[in-house]
């Protein structure tokens, strides 16, 4: 019993110092309605498959990520724009009840709102086709009104699902105010090498890693190849997520291999972001690197256990507690 007194002491310890240690997260980036129809199994080319379920829910890389780290604790500001529809006063009372700070929520009268339709099987695989809407209008000149929050910020979190000036404006603004990114480089996208000096943290997949890094990934050697192209080209550190299997991180000074937690998916919409959002929050709550990834892993694989991108971001106690199971 005392060792365990011990224990919990210093684990509370710990909690408090990175609640203290918290600093605020500016997203920046897409907010979709998803349209999901779960089936069977995923039709092939030119199949129609019927008996499907179907829910409507919000999503958007940029929203994911918001709500996920909110959801973790985090002080976050979002900066997206949404569309002249009947979505956007529930866009904006979602992102209120979540806690997020709307003030940079920009309204683009002529559009409409992003959206998503989403194809999963019982697997909880995937396919996704996206309208962009009023997210294509999430300018450099939006931003530039959204200053004081960047200014203000300790992480910036970015996607591609914006247009690529704006991303190009976004590294360039935090760079010169010397702010750490965390680029979560999806979709998979070609970006000048000059940019990659200014990411503190990219977040990619296996096949985003695949097609910037241009190395076909087949094991573990493979993803330590490309891995090690990100850094080349001036990137702090890259994370590599690989699902089920885990996570690969390198960085200037060590690299590791965080194994995957073991779960019963249903559906994998979202899991990156989830990730993300919680990698920022253990980000700004001051943990190492190998505690932060620790975390954002439990944080995605809570996720995949539940339907729905923004409804299956987790709490971060749910976080804590998986972890504590996992020893």
């Amino acid at each position: 019993m005392p060792n365990c007194g011990k224990k919990c002491g210093k684990r509370l310890a710990l909690r408090l110092k990175y609640k203290c240690m918290q600093g605020k997260i500016v997203v920046i980036g897409s907010t979709n309605i998803d349209i999901t129809i779960r089936l069977s199994r995923l039709p092939e080319k030119g199949e129609t498959i019927k008996g499907g379920d179907y829910y409507q829910a919000f999503g958007g890389k940029g929203a994911n990520q918001a709500v996920a780290a909110a959801r973790c604790g985090g002080q976050v500001s979002f900066i997206t724009c949404l569309g002249n529809d009947h979505y956007t006063t529930l866009l904006i009372e979602s992102f209120i009840n979540h806690n997020i700070q709307t003030q940079y929520v920009f309204v683009e009268e002529t559009s409409f709102t992003g959206t998503a339709v989403i194809m999963t099987d019982k697997s909880g695989e995937n396919y996704i086709g996206v309208a962009g809407g009023a997210n294509e209008y999430l300018t450099p000149e939006k931003i530039e009104k959204a200053h004081p929050a960047i200014a203000d910020a300790d992480i910036v979190l970015l996607q591609f699902e914006i247009p690529d000036s704006t991303v190009h404006y976004v590294l360039d603004t935090c760079n010169r105010l010397g702010k750490k990114v965390i680029f979560n480089m999806a979709p998979a996208n070609s970006m000048e090498d000059q940019y990659f000096s200014m990411i503190h943290m990219a977040v990619v997949n296996e096949k985003e890693a695949e097609i910037i890094a241009g190395v076909k990934i087949h094991a573990l050697a493979d993803v330590e190849k490309a891995a090690q192209i990100f850094l080349k080209k001036g990137t702090h550190y890259v994370v590599i997520t690989l699902g089920e299997k885990g996570v690969y991180v390198a960085g200037p000074n060590e690299s590791f291999f965080i194994e995957g937690i073991k779960v019963n998916a249903v559906d994998t919409t979202g899991a990156g972001d989830v990730f993300c959002g919680a990698l920022a929050v253990a980000c700004t709550e001051g943990m190492p690197i190998r505690k932060a990834i620790q975390f954002a892993n439990a944080a995605a694989a809570l996720s995949v256990t539940r339907l729905g991108a923004q409804p299956s971001a987790p709490r971060k106690e749910e976080v804590l507690q998986l972890l504590a199971q996992q020893g």
